[in-house]
């Protein structure tokens, strides 16, 4: 970095209009870019994407989109990276706020990413995995009145983009860094890529101490195996920690109540519609309104992972404008988070609506929106409410409904607030998903079937009337109390877009998983009396499908012992040929 800042590499724009200049840094080379942030350029390259002083095309409260194309660059370090007309892109937002968008990662660029990060997203719970087809986009935006410029003000945004869907992580990053990046430039943004270049891997489950402008940020990224809806305290070492520290107690998640505070009377509602991939737009005021309340309703599912495409701020600019507002097909199955009028006419169609006022600040509640009927969506001066004709499966939890309540009487902090809905939320898709899981569990062929010298069995097929039939016995009655058509709310969830996605993790996970059992019945058997009553062709193909084995461990749920068990048998079956076989099979790949 300090080389490539010395050398002045570095590429001026010309902006159209004065105080709307954009400046993008590459890190190619840095190993953060690698492990946290990053653009793939060309196989396993890896960059990170700043852009400042963004210039608006629109208005942003409308929608309005910032392009930050090659000319509109202040600076790229290094000077031959290059953005694609789709990634350059970057969304617009008015006044001093922070939000987040998503979009879809170029086709040109679309190559297997083989980098750091892959090497820790298996020990990540689904939902936090990577999607190798989205970046997201975390914005921090200030508008500063100037007199000395026509417009009488200039807009400047610290855009960061990455794979990672760390929320509230990359948010803090940037309070730390735009303020002062504002007032002191590109010195201190170096500086400030200078701390993150030290920071170490992201590994799940580790106390991780990031290093940034004099200030250290203790996290800790989830693991796959951490017990869903518990929070594993960073603590602090002592006393002095508490001026130099900042604790993240999530990386992920948002103030859920507070996003949802003006429909948690309709909170279970959206719960199904989110659940079923239904096609749902989020009207806002704001790109911050927007974004935070289409990320609590993908959180509001949560372990489950959403599937379908989501974009916390959508504008008419982005690329998939005219693939989601096409009214000759049916509304594809999405979340839109958008701002700008035009869409209440442009998405009239759609069959789900929610239409918020502004976010109150902490210890203020809005005023509730009540569900309407579509026909009664105007074009521009409609009433905030959700506007849809869905009828849910399930009985409303008055319940939830009275605790939440009594805590707005009480003034219960927000955070408190998004603690009760998140673990009612946690309790509901856990009842609803138990009844799947212990019926695919049961998919899975006896261990006894398994034969080391035959190929592992296959699961059995998912039968949807199968499973239909073990609710009355095992269904989520068992550990929840609301009533409603739990098997009409199944059969809507097997078309999904979500069922689809969770049930192909499953079957990979559990197809890995025998596998591994045939792998370690493998292991026990006696290979050298085998290779005794087979010919050498023979042998020589077992040595090969062990040593493919061996190389796609990574993938396997195997034991450190299985693999070592593995390479003696490889060793001594190798050593028991001839040895002009012997030098061939040690070329083939190390053992």
């Amino acid at each position: 970095m300090r080389r490539t800042m010395a050398a002045g590499a570095c590429c001026a724009g010309t902006a159209s209009r004065p105080g709307y200049t954009a400046c993008v840094w590459w890190a190619s080379t840095w190993s953060w870019a690698r492990r946290w942030s990053f653009l793939p350029k060309q196989g396993t390259e890896n960059r990170v994407c700043v852009a400042s002083t963004l210039k608006a095309e629109l208005y942003p409260r409308y929608g309005g989109k910032s392009f930050v194309g090659n000319r509109d660059q202040k600076v790229i370090y290094p000077q031959h990276s290059k953005l694609t007309d789709k990634e350059t892109q970057i969304q617009g937002c008015l006044g001093d706020t922070q939000f987040c968008f998503r979009f879809r990662q170029s086709s040109r660029r679309r190559v297997s990413l083989h980098c750091l990060l892959d090497e820790f997203d298996k020990d990540l719970p689904v939902y936090l995995k990577k999607d190798p087809a989205y970046f997201y986009g975390y914005v921090y935006f200030r508008q500063v009145r100037d007199k000395t410029l026509k417009r009488g003000y200039f807009q400047k945004s610290l855009v960061l983009i990455s794979k990672l869907p760390y929320i509230h992580f990359f948010h803090t990053v940037l309070k730390q860094i735009a303020p002062e990046y504002f007032e002191k430039n590109e010195p201190y943004l170096e500086a400030a890529c200078n701390d993150v270049d030290r920071w170490p891997a992201p590994v799940p489950g580790k106390t991780l101490h990031l290093p940034i402008m004099g200030m250290i940020m203790k996290v800790r990224i989830p693991t796959c195996h951490d017990k869903p809806g518990t929070t594993q305290m960073v603590q602090l070492t002592q006393q002095a920690d508490t001026h130099t520290s900042i604790i993240l107690p999530t990386v992920h998640e948002v103030d859920l109540f507070r996003c949802l505070c003006p429909v948690f009377l309709h909170s279970q509602m959206l719960w199904e519609l989110v659940l079923l991939g239904e096609p749902l737009v989020v009207m806002a005021p704001s790109p911050s309104e927007s974004s935070e309340t289409v990320l609590a309703l993908i959180n509001c599912i949560s372990p489950l992972k959403y599937f379908s495409d989501f974009r916390p701020y959508f504008t008419i600019h982005d690329s998939e404008f005219k693939e989601y507002t096409t009214r000759t097909q049916a509304p594809p199955s999405v979340i839109l988070g958008v701002t700008n009028p035009f869409f209440a006419k442009t998405l009239q169609h759609w069959p789900h609506i929610i239409r918020i006022g502004d976010l109150k600040p902490a210890g203020e509640i809005p005023k509730q929106v009540k569900v309407k009927k579509l026909k009664n969506l105007k074009t521009l001066d409609s009433k905030p409410g959700v506007y849809t004709s869905y009828k849910p499966y399930l009985n409303r939890d008055e319940e939830i409904i009275k605790q939440l309540q009594k805590g707005v009487q009480q003034k219960r902090p927000s955070e408190a607030q998004s603690v009760i809905l998140r673990r009612y939320f946690l309790e509901l898709t856990q009842s609803f998903i138990i009844p799947l899981e212990r019926y695919v569990a049961s998919l899975m062929p006896l261990q006894k079937s398994i034969s080391p010298w035959k190929s592992p069995p296959q699961l059995r097929q998912f039968l949807p009337e199968e499973f239909m039939k073990t609710l009355e016995k095992t269904g989520p009655q068992l550990t929840s109390g609301i009533k409603g058509d739990w098997i009409g709310l199944y059969r809507q969830f097997l078309k999904s877009p979500n069922f689809d996605g969770w049930f192909k993790t499953r079957r990979k996970e559990m197809t890995q998983k025998l596998e591994a059992l045939h792998l370690e019945a493998l292991c026990e058997e006696d290979l050298l009396l085998w290779i005794q009553k087979h010919t050498e062709v023979e042998t020589v193909d077992l040595v090969l499908k062990l040593k493919n084995k061996l190389a796609d461990r990574e993938n396997l749920p195997v034991k450190p012992d299985t693999v070592e068990k593995l390479r003696t048998h490889i060793d001594a079956i190798i050593l028991a040929l001839p040895e002009d076989l012997q030098g061939i099979l040690l070329k083939t790949g190390m053992t």
